[in-house]
């Protein structure tokens, strides 16, 4: 099973990712946040928002209510 293990902010919508596998990577999420309509994921467009993450139940969670599958953060590499 695919963990996040460490989650460091980089700048704009970047988060550095560590995975327990092992793999690290800087993931952008602006244009995830761009095209999702739900209200709650679109609050994190305001960066001071966006910045505010922890690293919860093995993914990143924002304060707000927001988390994303480890394996949907890691499909976000490119």
């Amino acid at each position: 099973m695919l963990h996040i293990e460490s989650a460091d902010y980089v700048a704009d919508y970047k988060i550095k990712v560590e995975f327990n596998d092992g793999f690290s990577s800087v993931v952008d999420f602006e244009e995830t946040l761009q095209q999702d309509s739900r209200p709650v994921v679109r609050k994190l467009l305001d960066l001071e928002q966006f910045q505010n993450f922890t690293i919860s139940a093995n993914t990143i969670s924002w304060a707000i209510g927001v988390d994303f599958a480890p394996e949907f953060v890691r499909s976000l590499v490119k």
